[in-house]
C-alpha cells in the first residue's frame, strides 16, 4: 500500500509564502530597487525603447475574428496601453487602412471604474438565423491573473447591460461561462465553502438564470474536489444544440458527458483520450495507443465516428490522421465541409485538408515553406452568404511565420475550385534578416535520441567558440516550441552579435504525445539531460563555449532552466528564469499546482517524492558550487504557479552568497509578468540584458 505521509524538510523561507504581506512585498522592493539600481543604464533605456517599438508598432498584423458583418480586433499600443476593443467591416480590412469603430476602451473603463482592467477576451451569444451579433460576455481581469470578471456587453450599444435591468455579471474568480440561450447561462465559478477543487478551479456546473443572483443558480454538474476542474459547454451549433459536461481529473485525464434529456450520458472512451465533438462527428485523439472495442487507435492519430452510431455500439473508427517517426498532429479545425490539419514534420509545418465526404481523402496546403510554422482556422464556418466575401463557410484564415520571416496573413478557401489564398497582410521586418541563417540540428541525449534544435545566427559566424548564445526550450505540458518570428529576439540579442537557439526538447509535443510521455514524471530527467544535450552540441561545433552560454525559460520552462541552473553550472555562464516552478516538494500546495501532479508527480507520497526531489532546484542548492550568473523574476499577481517559488529561490540564493543574482518581482500582469506592451517590454529586455551582460562584460 502507498503511503500518503507528506515529506518533511526545513524550510527557512516559509514565510515568504504569504504573498501580498507587507514584510513580504518590502522585501520584494528591496531587491526590485537594487536590480534597477544595477539594470537601468542610458544603453538599456534605448534598447528597451527599441523593443517597445516593436510591441507597439502600428504595422503590425491587426488580427481579427469574424462575427456577423463585424471583424474584431483587440489592440494595444503607446496610446492604448491596455487596449482597445474595436471592429470593421470586410472592404475596409481589405483596404489596408481599415476604418476602426472603438466598441470598448479598455483605458477609459480603468479610469472610470478606477480599476486597471487586463482585457481576457470575449464571447458572444450565437444570435438567431439571420440576425446580428448583439450580446457577448467581456472578460476582464483587475490585475492579469486568470482570476476575472464576466460582465455582459451589448456590441450595438458599445455599453454594458446594466445589472439592475437583469444584466449579468459573474466576480472575479477563476471562471467560465457559456450561453444556454439568451437568458440562461452555465457557469463555473467560485460558489463559496466547498465549490473549488484543491487545484483553485471551479467544481460545480449551475444554471443561472437572467435576474437571478449567484447564490440562486441551480447545480448542474459536479466533479470531486480532488478532480483538476469542471467545464460544461452549450454547443448552439444549428440542427446539433446540445450541452457537453467535461470531468477534468487532471491535467491530461478526462471524463465527458453528453446532455441527453434529463440526464448526463458518458461517454465511454479511454480518460487519456482527447475528445471532441463537431456536428454529428465524434472526433477522438488518443496520448497513448488504446484499445477501443476492437479498434485500435494509435498514440497521437486521430479518429472519427458518427456520434449516433458511437452511442449506438459502432467502434469502426476512421482514421483522418495516423503519425509517423518525423510527423506529429498540432491541432485540427473545421470549416463547413472540410476538416483541416496542422502537422510537424521534423519541426515545420504542413497543413492536410481532408473531405469527410470522401472518406476523408486528403491533400496539403501548399502553405509552408521548410522550417517555418503556419496556423490555420476557419473564417466563420456557419457563414453561407454568397456576397462581397463570396462563400464564406469553406474560408480559412492561415498564418505563415519562420525566424527570419516576419508573420504573413493570408485568407483562402478550401472550396472545389477556389482561387489561390490571398496575402492580406505582412507584419514589418524589425531588423536586417538577411543578414542572418536559421539551421537545424540535432544532438544526441544521453540515452541516445536524437533532438533538434534550430539555429539562428550571422550569415558569417566563426565557429570559434567565442558566440554569445541564447538557448530557450520548454520541454513540458506537450507544448511544442516552433520557428517564430521575434522582433525582441532580432533587435536585443541578433543585432548586438548573438545567436539563438530553440531546442525541441522531450516533455513538449513536437513529435506528439509520445515526445512529451517519453519526460514524464519519473522520466523527467530525460528533458533536462535533452536541453543539456543541445547546449553541449553547440559547444563541440564551435558555435561557443560554456562561459558564452546563457539560456532562458519560463513557467515550467523556468523549472528546465533552475535545473540548468543547479545540475549543470559548468554548462552555463548565465541563466534567466521567469514565473518559475522551482520549490517541488510544495508546488502542489501554491496555487494551481495541484493540477500538474499528472505532470511531475506528487511529492506527498514519498515513493514519488524521491525522483521529484532529483529535479527540485530549491532542494539542488550546494555550498561550495560556482554557479552561474542568475536572474529570477515573477509577478505578484500570477495566481497559476504564482511569485513564491521564486522568491525563496532568490532568497535561499542570497543566503549562500550566489551572486550575480538579480531579482524582479512584477507587482501586475499574471503568469505573463505583464499587462501592457511597456511591461512586455520591461520583462523582454532585462533578462536578455542581463544575459548579455554576464556573457561579455561581466559588469553585473
Amino acid at each position: 500500500m502507498t503511503s500518503q505521509t507528506a515529506v518533511s524538510l526545513d524550510d527557512e523561507n516559509l514565510w515568504l509564502e504569504d504573498i501580498y504581506g507587507n514584510e513580504q512585498l518590502d522585501w520584494v522592493r528591496v531587491r526590485n530597487a537594487q536590480t534597477e539600481e544595477k539594470l537601468i543604464t542610458p544603453e538599456y533605456s534605448a534598447l528597451e525603447s527599441r523593443v517597445l517599438e516593436v510591441l507597439d508598432s502600428k504595422e503590425r498584423i491587426a488580427e481579427v475574428v469574424k462575427r456577423g458583418n463585424h471583424y474584431y480586433n483587440f489592440w494595444q499600443d503607446e496610446a492604448n496601453p491596455r487596449g482597445l476593443w474595436r471592429r470593421t467591416d470586410w472592404a475596409s480590412y481589405v483596404s489596408g487602412e481599415p476604418s476602426w469603430e472603438t466598441v470598448l476602451d479598455v483605458d477609459a473603463l480603468g479610469a472610470t471604474e478606477g480599476t486597471q482592467w487586463v482585457w481576457h477576451g470575449a464571447d458572444f451569444l450565437r444570435p438567431a438565423a439571420g440576425q446580428p451579433h448583439t450580446r457577448c460576455l467581456v472578460m476582464l481581469s483587475p490585475d492579469g491573473g486568470d482570476a476575472h470578471t464576466q460582465r455582459e456587453f451589448d456590441v450595438v450599444a458599445k455599453a454594458f447591460v446594466d445589472p439592475e435591468a437583469g444584466g449579468f455579471v459573474l466576480p472575479v474568480a477563476k471562471s467560465d461561462a457559456s450561453w444556454q440561450d439568451a437568458d440562461t447561462l452555465i457557469v463555473e465559478t467560485d460558489f463559496g465553502p466547498g465549490s473549488m477543487t484543491t487545484s483553485s478551479y471551479p467544481r460545480t456546473s449551475r444554471i443561472l438564470k437572467r435576474g437571478q443572483q449567484l447564490d440562486q443558480a441551480e447545480l448542474y454538474f459536479e466533479v470531486p474536489e480532488d478532480h483538476m476542474g469542471v467545464f460544461v459547454r452549450h454547443d448552439s451549433t444549428p440542427g446539433f444544440e446540445r450541452d457537453i459536461a467535461l470531468d477534468v481529473i487532471d491535467f491530461f485525464a478526462r471524463r465527458n458527458y453528453l446532455r441527453r434529456g434529463e440526464e448526463w450520458v458518458a461517454l465511454e472512451v479511454p480518460v487519456d483520450v482527447d475528445l471532441q465533438l463537431h456536428r454529428e462527428w465524434l472526433v477522438l485523439r488518443p496520448q497513448s495507443d488504446t484499445a477501443i472495442g476492437e479498434a485500435q487507435l494509435r498514440s497521437g492519430g486521430l479518429y472519427l465516428l458518427d456520434l449516433e452510431e458511437f452511442l449506438s455500439g459502432s467502434r469502426q473508427f476512421a482514421p483522418a490522421f495516423e503519425p509517423d517517426a518525423h510527423t506529429s498532429l498540432q491541432s485540427w479545425t473545421w470549416t463547413k465541409n472540410y476538416l483541416l490539419l496542422e502537422l510537424l514534420h521534423d519541426v515545420s509545418s504542413k497543413i492536410l485538408v481532408l473531405d469527410p465526404a470522401a472518406n476523408f481523402s486528403s491533400r496539403e496546403l501548399d502553405a509552408c515553406p521548410p522550417l517555418h510554422v503556419a496556423t490555420v482556422s476557419a473564417v466563420d464556418i456557419d457563414d453561407e452568404g454568397e456576397g462581397a466575401e463570396g462563400f464564406v463557410g469553406d474560408d480559412y484564415w492561415l498564418t505563415v511565420t519562420g525566424f527570419l520571416t516576419p508573420s504573413t496573413l493570408l485568407r483562402g478557401s478550401v472550396a472545389p475550385g477556389a482561387a489561390p489564398a490571398t496575402t492580406l497582410r505582412s507584419a514589418p521586418s524589425f531588423f536586417n534578416e538577411a543578414d542572418y541563417r536559421v539551421e537545424q540540428h540535432f544532438a544526441t541525449s544521453l540515452d541516445g535520441t536524437k533532438i533538434p534544435y534550430f539555429q539562428v545566427s550571422p550569415q558569417d559566424i566563426a565557429l570559434d567558440g567565442e558566440n554569445p548564445v541564447l538557448l530557450s526550450g520548454y520541454g513540458g505540458f506537450e507544448v511544442s516550441r516552433t520557428p517564430v518570428y521575434s522582433g525582441v529576439i532580432g533587435r536585443a540579442w541578433l543585432e548586438r552579435g548573438g545567436v539563438y537557439v530553440l531546442a525541441n526538447i522531450r516533455g513538449g509535443g513536437e513529435y506528439g504525445p509520445a515526445w512529451h510521455l517519453a519526460a514524464l514524471k519519473e522520466n523527467r530527467h530525460r528533458a533536462y539531460e535533452d536541453f543539456a544535450a543541445v547546449g553541449k552540441d553547440l559547444i563541440e561545433r564551435g558555435v561557443t563555449k560554456a562561459a558564452k552560454l546563457g539560456c532562458q525559460g519560463g513557467s515550467n520552462g523556468g523549472l528546465l532552466v533552475g535545473n540548468m541552473l543547479t545540475q549543470y553550472p559548468e554548462l552555463f555562464g548565465a541563466i534567466s528564469c521567469g514565473v518559475p516552478l522551482l520549490d517541488m516538494q510544495r508546488y502542489t500546495k501554491l496555487n494551481a499546482g495541484y493540477s500538474w501532479i499528472a505532470e511531475y508527480g506528487d511529492p506527498e507520497i514519498p515513493e514519488q517524492w524521491e525522483y521529484i526531489k532529483t529535479f527540485s532546484p530549491y532542494h539542488l542548492l550546494k555550498e561550495g558550487v560556482e554557479y552561474p550568473a542568475t536572474f529570477i523574476w515573477t509577478a505578484t499577481s500570477d495566481d497559476r504557479v504564482g511569485p513564491v517559488q521564486a522568491r525563496k529561490m532568490a532568497a535561499r540564493m542570497e543566503s549562500m552568497n550566489i551572486s550575480p543574482l538579480w531579482y524582479w518581482e512584477s507587482l501586475e500582469g499574471g503568469h505573463s509578468g505583464a499587462a501592457d506592451n511597456a511591461g512586455r517590454a520591461r520583462l523582454a529586455t532585462a533578462p536578455l540584458e542581463f544575459i548579455w551582460r554576464a556573457l561579455n562584460d561581466g559588469q553585473l
